[in-house]
């Protein structure tokens, strides 16, 4: 007799699992729990099987009759209904990691292991807020380019140019993966390569050799800039290391008898994956940077090892971001311009430039910016650290900040070098 719902929901489960027939190999499973389930026992190939339709009442007793109904019909038709339902899931796995941001979130996952983290964090971010609420959910295979484009063309209209190429190339890349693992026959994003407004590249605001003397007496006669971050400004200006690498520096990086800095590869900016291979860099000190650490050491925070320690955070060390607000009250950055727009990586640039003009060797120079050698064969061979070189360059370059800052000849560089 077939089942009733009824009936269904007076069983009583017993101490061992009780098998309920409703017909035509349909029947339920109640286990001593009281759980019930739905199976269907068939033969194929001339071998007796089973089949899960579910779990009642999630399943009712209608849903489990048509889904019986169904798997007869494949049978009827030489199918094994137990084959075509593993078929199925496996189908619904495929497209579940076929939409865009499913293909996003592995090309991410691999990449952010050789990023920087905060760069992880922006990247992700950027899909999120620009490509996810509108392309997320969809199978990668059935976005066109006109659908990427509209998407990104609505970020070139906030203005944010820059971020719209970066959305593309970052697109670029997903899809390259999505074509090689055969959840996309072509690449949109590849096609829209030139179709966006390009952004105007501008350099980093950079003080220039006339502008340098102003920003010194600036810098030295402040009285709303701490003594630790005015040291830190003349620290950077003089070795012009990248911020990032100077506030995580640690008192066991220096050995300021012999007036050297190792930045550990770490601390680097480089790829996570070859920070573990990279050469630490080592920084000569000229004896202004040896004094203005030598300073820092006779005020040393205990307990912590950064050589520019947090005013805020037991145990952390400065924020980057410092610099920025120490500009500001001075009239180089944010909200205050008054005397020109300064960013902390333009130290970078306006040593470097003076440096060249005054005569000093380029490699020195670009070794002491720990920059990579753009010629791969060149960098295979010229593994030349250029320190006695970089020592005395460095020497004459803090010399010359501080005849600056006195007031001197903002060409005497040249002079000097000569």
């Amino acid at each position: 007799m077939p089942l009733t719902k009824l009936e269904i929901d007076r069983i009583t489960p017993g101490e061992k699992q009780v098998k309920v027939t409703d017909g035509q190999g349909l029947y339920l499973l109640v286990m001593p729990n009281a759980a019930k389930y739905w199976r269907l026992k068939y033969r194929f190939a001339g071998k007796e099987k089973v089949l899960a339709l579910g779990v009642y009442p999630e399943v009712s007793l209608k849903e489990a009759r048509l889904k019986r109904d169904e798997a007869r019909r494949l049978l009827a038709q030489g199918e094994d209904p137990g084959e075509q339902k593993k078929k199925n899931a496996r189908k619904q796995l495929v497209e579940a990691s076929s939409t865009f941001q499913a293909v996003a979130q592995e090309w991410w996952n691999k990449m952010s292991a050789e990023w920087a983290p905060t760069h992880a964090t922006g990247v992700w971010r950027s899909l999120e807020i620009h490509l996810f609420p509108k392309l997320g959910d969809r199978p990668i295979r059935d976005i066109s380019a006109m659908d990427l484009l509209l998407v990104l063309q609505s970020v070139e209209k906030q203005g944010l140019h820059d971020t719209a190429n970066r959305l593309r190339e970052r697109c670029n890349a997903i899809w390259r993966r999505a074509v090689k693992t055969g959840r996309a026959a072509a690449n949109p994003a590849a096609d829209l390569a030139g179709e966006l407004i390009t952004p105007i590249t501008k350099p980093q605001p950079s003080l220039t050799r006339e502008e340098l003397p102003a920003f010194l007496v600036a810098l030295g006669t402040n009285e709303h800039i701490s003594l630790q971050t005015k040291y830190l400004i003349k620290l950077v200006m003089i070795c012009f290391t990248r911020i990032g690498e100077t506030v995580q520096a640690k008192w066991d990086d220096f050995d300021l008898d012999k007036a050297i800095w190792t930045i550990p590869p770490e601390t680097r900016k480089l790829k996570r994956v070859l920070k573990a291979a990279a050469a630490p860099h080592i920084v000569p000190l000229p004896s202004q940077a040896v004094d203005i650490l030598r300073q820092l050491h006779m005020h040393r925070v205990e307990g912590n090892d950064f050589v520019f320690p947090s005013f805020f955070y037991r145990g952390r060390h400065m924020s980057k971001a410092t610099l920025l607000k120490a500009f500001e009250r001075m009239g180089y950055s944010g909200k205050n311009t008054e005397n020109g727009h300064v960013v902390t990586h333009g130290f970078r640039a306006t040593a470097s430039t003076i440096l060249n003009e005054a005569g000093f060797n380029p490699d020195a120079i670009e070794r002491q910016l720990s920059h990579k050698e753009p010629n791969q064969v060149r960098a295979a061979y010229n593994r030349a650290q250029y320190m006695e070189e970089r020592r005395t360059m460095l020497q004459s370059w803090a010399d010359y900040l501080d005849k600056v800052e006195q007031g001197g000849d903002t060409t005497l560089l040249a002079a000097m070098h000569a």
